[in-house]
């Protein structure tokens, strides 16, 4: 029989709070330090694929049949944007709520404030101007399929039902569940997939607002001639993008951090003790060789 190794039984342990929190913790650190243009591109690279989410959904809209259930299997081609940009290690504004916050909580500077909204406005703005194009695509054009593209017209409908108070407040659990899959990627391992499936789906079938998938579908909106500008920007953009700031900068992170400072706080004093009692030793005298 094998023995298992202490390493071995490691590997096999789920990373605690405080071990999750430093992961997630210094990948934010390494996003703030980003230069602008990678930023950028990784950002917009995020908006044109996120824009799958649109497609996938648009696709099984027009050739599923009216029935009570299409909704909630319409709502399975939701995930596919998210899935592709999380796993391709692409630059998406609501994951950086959580990731970009943590630095910030932890060790509060000028330095990271200034990085913080730097990152935040670089990536939404990257992230805006590639839904922004897909969305022209989409409405001149492509797909080549006309039933998908007016499946795809179908679904964006419900992006600008809702006043700006309700989806500021459906936004808010939206970024709240995003910042959860960046929370919970380094424990998921193998089962990232399914970890993020499973969040994004809840957030298609509970109708929460996603500033940025529903950017796609607010620009397409837009590009079809069916609302303007001004509604689009005031209606569903800026409270979405509040909403979701809120929901996981300001509630997810937030909490995220509390429930380990304690214990940062005290695991430093512990070290500072160690190295104390370390230099407080007697150092051995140097004997003098015998001539």
């Amino acid at each position: 029989m094998t023995e298992t190794t202490d390493g071995d039984v490691d590997e096999l342990k789920a990373a605690n709070a405080q071990e999750l929190h430093r992961a997630v913790r210094e990948e934010g650190q390494d996003e703030l330090e980003r230069p602008v243009s990678s930023l950028f591109w990784s950002g917009l690279a995020a908006g044109l694929t996120i824009s799958a989410s649109l497609l996938a959904e648009g696709t099984l809209e027009a050739h599923l049949p009216d029935s009570p259930a299409r909704p909630l299997i319409a709502a399975i081609g939701y995930p596919m944007g998210f899935l592709l940009v999380i796993l391709g290690r692409m630059q998406l504004f609501t994951e950086s709520t959580i990731t970009a916050m943590l630095p910030l909580v932890t060790t509060p500077s000028r330095w990271a404030a200034v990085r913080t909204l730097r990152l935040w406005a670089i990536v939404i703005g990257a992230n805006l101007v590639g839904t922004a194009l897909s969305a022209a695509a989409i409405v001149w054009g492509w797909p080549g399929d006309p039933a998908i593209r007016e499946g795809m017209i179908n679904v964006s409908h419900t992006v600008l039902a809702l006043s700006p108070l309700a989806t500021f407040l459906n936004a808010v659990p939206a970024g709240f569940l995003i910042a959860i899959i960046a929370w919970a990627l380094p424990n998921a391992r193998e089962q990232s997939f399914f970890v993020i499936f499973a969040v994004t789906y809840l957030v298609a079938i509970g109708g929460f607002s996603h500033s940025i998938v529903g950017s796609n579908e607010a620009f397409v909106m837009i590009f079809s001639g069916e609302a303007g500008p001004v509604r689009v920007l005031l209606g569903f953009l800026v409270p979405a993008i509040l909403g979701n700031l809120a929901g996981g900068a300001g509630l997810f992170a937030v909490l995220a951090h509390a429930q380990v400072k304690d214990e940062m706080r005290k695991g430093g004093e512990t070290r500072k003790r160690n190295a104390a009692r370390r230099n407080a030793r007697p150092q051995p005298v140097a004997r003098k060789p015998l001539s």
